[in-house]
C-alpha cells in the first residue's frame, strides 16, 4: 500500500537569511516540492543554501485552485513543504486552505518552527507578553480601521499589528485617537534587516519620531500597543458598559459615554471605545 506524504509548514527568515534553521534547510532539500508564496522571492533563500527542490507558487490568488492538486500529490505519496515570503506561513500569509484541506484528507501536517515577525517584535518590546492578541493588518480604509480599533478599545491584553510603510503614520494617528495619545507602544521596523529599529514611546511620541525622520516610515512594521488598564477589576468598567449600552440606544455615543462614566465611575474613553452588541 502506498504511503501518504507529509505536508511540512516551514518557517523562513523575516530578513536575515542566516536565520533559516538547519532542520528547515534539511526539510526543504529533501521534500519533493516546495509551495512558495512567491517563487521569485524565495529563489534567493533557496539558492543561498543550494536547495534545488522544485517550487511552485501558492498565494492568495491561486490557493483554492492549487489545493486540490497539492492534496492529490500528498495522497500519492509526495512530501511537500509550504513556505511564505518571510516568517511562519499562515500568519497573515497564505496557506490556511491548504493546511485545512490536507488535514481533512487525513494527511499529516508537521511544523518546522522558526521566525515570526510578531513574536520577534514582542520579545524585544518591553510590554507585557504573558497575554497578547495578534490582529494582523488593520483595514486599509480609515473608517473601517477606526471601527476595528474601537472594538479593541477595552482590550487589556497587549495588541500586535502588522502595518505597511504607506499606512503606518495614519494607523498610529487612528490608534492615538481611539486609545489615547499616552498609550504605551512599540514600533518595530525592518526586524533582522540592515536598518532594524525598535522605538518605544507613547503613541503621540511615536508619531513625532516618524514625523521627524522620514526613514522611520520606510520598510515593514510591527506595531505593539499596551493593553487597556484593567479598570474593570472592581466592577466599575463592567457597570459602565452596561449603562452605556442602555444609554447608547437613545443618545449619541459621546453623550452616552459621558453620562455612563458619571454614573459608574468608569473611564469615559474606555466606555466610548466600547461597542455594545446590537
Amino acid at each position: 500500500m502506498q504511503s501518504i506524504g507529509t505536508l511540512w509548514v516551514v518557517a523562513t527568515p523575516i530578513g536575515n537569511l542566516d536565520d533559516l534553521s538547519p532542520r528547515a534547510q534539511k526539510i526543504l532539500a529533501e521534500v519533493d516540492l516546495i509551495a512558495a508564496e512567491d517563487t521569485r522571492h524565495s529563489h534567493a533563500l533557496l539558492a543561498r543554501y543550494n536547495i534545488a527542490t522544485r517550487s511552485i507558487a501558492l498565494h492568495e490568488h491561486n490557493e483554492r485552485e492549487q489545493c486540490e492538486k497539492l492534496v492529490a500529490d500528498l495522497l500519492a505519496g509526495k512530501n511537500i513543504a509550504l513556505i511564505s515570503d518571510a516568517g511562519t506561513p499562515l500568519i497573515s500569509d497564505p496557506g490556511f486552505r491548504l493546511v485545512r484541506s490536507a488535514r481533512a484528507a487525513g494527511i499529516t501536517v508537521r511544523p518546522v518552527p522558526g521566525a515570526c515577525a510578531a513574536i520577534a517584535a514582542l520579545s524585544v518590546a518591553g510590554l507585557p507578553s504573558d497575554r497578547f492578541v495578534f490582529e494582523g493588518f488593520l483595514p486599509a480604509k480609515s473608517s473601517a480601521r477606526i471601527q476595528r480599533l474601537r472594538e479593541l478599545g477595552g482590550e487589556t491584553r497587549t495588541l500586535i499589528f502588522y502595518e505597511s510603510s504607506h499606512r503606518v503614520r495614519e494607523s498610529l494617528a487612528d490608534m492615538a485617537s481611539v486609545f489615547g495619545e499616552q498609550r504605551p507602544a512599540v514600533l518595530a521596523r525592518e526586524l533582522t534587516k540592515l536598518f532594524e529599529t525598535v522605538l518605544d514611546a507613547t503613541l503621540a511620541d511615536l508619531m513625532a519620531k516618524l514625523d521627524a525622520d522620514a526613514n522611520q516610515q520606510r520598510g515593514e512594521f510591527v506595531l505593539i500597543i499596551g493593553g487597556a488598564e484593567e479598570e474593570g477589576v472592581d466592577g466599575r468598567l463592567a457597570e459602565g458598559r452596561r449603562v452605556f449600552a442602555v444609554l447608547r440606544t437613545e443618545l449619541p455615543p459621546s453623550q452616552a459615554a459621558k453620562l455612563a462614566a458619571a454614573i459608574s465611575g468608569a473611564p469615559r474613553k474606555s466606555l466610548y471605545a466600547f461597542q455594545p452588541d446590537e
